[in-house]
């Protein structure tokens, strides 16, 4: 996932010093978020807050 995304650099300027909202609307592991904040951090965000509207749980936790 560590590559999946990215920010071309003309963007960077529009990022810098940013506070970021990242909206998913479902979180199972969190690697698609943290690549995508990782991304948005390198290009100069300034913080990334994820907010998601479902969450995946463990079927070994919580089986149905």
């Amino acid at each position: 996932m560590a590559a999946a995304f990215a920010s071309p650099k003309p963007m960077w300027r529009r990022i810098e010093g940013q506070r970021v909202l990242l909206v998913d609307d479902v979180l199972t592991t969190g690697a698609t978020a943290e690549a995508c904040a990782r991304v948005l951090k390198a290009a100069g965000a300034a913080c990334v807050h994820v907010a998601t509207v479902a969450r995946v749980q463990e079927r070994e936790t919580r089986p149905i």
